[in-house]
């Protein structure tokens, strides 16, 4: 048993434990003043280690104080030096050959302080805690989200979860509500991130960005809906509105004409009028059918231009106004997976190609009069162009096209190729 009562645990130096009987006041006089508590620490960290107590211990600046404690335990001065070097052998011998301590230094140390555990149980117990810490996660895949094995496979060695939570103990927290949250996902129908953090954690801010279980979770929607790589603002809330999580969703909105399938689309179809959906309604009441070809444009020009022009005549058109949102992206999504073939044009520049390879990442679809034969053909039919500036990337729907660009250098805007789009539109 140790001083303070308890068994000794089997994690602790017990070869330090003293057998022989310790003469506690003179060892404390001795040993147990402040101004030794610098080689009690050293002494513990050497324990802990299973390293001998033998050789030098330095101190570098020692006060007056603490060089008098350690003549007094040596019984001569330990050295003149600016540093203070004390012999771990020497205190272990007096301690011996005084009877205060028969069994050397660690046993004395040991009385005055208590067991000390050995760093590699230590460690050993935190690496058993850290692997309790992903029982939920297990508990998860093992009653109804098995899809998420590799994902939690790769949580446990990317080192993410220790990063956020930093202890076993606040990890194993963390999971659980990870868990929970991916357990009620994907949300149908859809539901906004707020009202489904306030159910699910008693707090409509437990999923706010930044945050570690917002972190988390996300990563988990990801692996459970496919959603790609990104970041920014925009890709959060595309990602988390994969799996029906909306944020912020009457901001992000898509332009259609001629699209029907629901009681809104099908007047604005029956008018010839565009009409202005948004994520919440997308993700709520997506339409209900879905026609066979999609035409798909960048910029509301061409589909205001198309409303004038062709009316109630116009096949389904959707303008993505730049950068696919997520209103947009889950149209479109929605129109693929009921084998809608999607048609896209953009403008021939840097931008242009950027907009659509971010489209092509997210959805499949075909080019519109959108390859370096179409732009070649848009060039020479320009009687005025501006040059094309910006950084060249790449087109994965037509490797020649950013070569044509690199070679004739002129931007061409979607307007100025609009009669072609709109006769295309027409037959």
């Amino acid at each position: 048993m140790s001083e303070r009562g308890g068994a000794i645990s089997e994690h602790t130096n017990t070869h330090w434990q003293p057998a022989a009987p310790v003469d506690r006041d003179r060892l404390t006089r001795l040993l147990g003043g402040p101004d030794l508590a610098w080689l009690i620490d050293r002494v513990r960290r050497r324990m802990a280690r299973d390293e001998p107590l033998t050789g030098p211990v330095t101190l570098t600046a020692p006060t007056a104080g603490q060089r008098a404690a350690a003549e007094r335990l040596l019984g001569r001065a330990p050295g003149t030096g600016r540093a203070l070097s004390v012999r771990l052998d020497a205190v272990d011998a007096v301690l011996r050959r005084s009877g205060v301590s028969p069994d050397g230094l660690g046993a004395a140390v040991t009385a005055l302080m208590g067991p000390v555990a050995r760093l590699a149980h230590v460690r050993e117990r935190e690496e058993r805690a850290w692997r309790d810490a992903y029982a939920p996660l297990d508990e998860l895949i093992r009653t109804g989200r098995p899809e998420l094995a590799d994902w939690a496979e790769r949580l446990r060695g990317d080192g993410l979860v220790r990063r956020l939570a930093r202890t076993p103990q606040a990890a194993k927290s963390l999971l659980s509500d990870t868990a929970e949250a991916l357990r009620r996902l994907p949300a149908d129908p859809a539901v906004s991130l707020p009202v489904f953090s306030n159910a699910a954690f008693g707090g409509a801010h437990a999923l706010d960005d930044g945050t570690p279980l917002a972190t988390l979770v996300l990563s988990g929607v990801r692996a459970l809906t496919g959603f790609p790589d990104g970041s920014g603002a925009e890709w959060r809330r595309e990602a988390w509105a994969s799996a029906g999580l909306l944020k912020d969703a009457l901001s992000a909105t898509v332009l259609t004409l001629g699209l029907r399938g629901s009681p809104a689309l099908d007047w604005s179809a029956d008018e010839g009028e565009p009409a202005v959906l948004t994520l919440r309604q997308l993700s709520r009441h997506p339409p209900s059918t879905a026609p066979a070809v999609v035409h798909v444009c960048e910029n509301p020009a061409v589909l205001a231009t198309a409303a004038d022009t062709l009316g109630t005549a116009c096949p389904p058109l959707v303008c993505l106004q730049g950068q696919p949102s997520a209103a947009a992206l889950t149209l479109l999504r929605h129109l693929h997976t009921r084998k809608t073939r999607l048609r896209y044009h953009g403008d021939f520049d840097w931008g242009g190609l950027r907009i659509a390879s971010a489209l092509l990442r997210r959805v499949p679809w075909r080019p519109w009069r959108y390859t370096a034969a179409d732009y070649r053909s848009a060039v020479a039919a320009a009687s005025l162009a501006p040059s094309l500036t910006g950084t060249p990337t790449t087109a994965a729907w037509d490797p020649d096209l950013p070569a044509a660009l690199t070679e004739l250098g002129v931007r061409i805007e979607e307007e100025t190729v609009l009669d072609d789009l709109l006769a295309d539109l027409g037959h």
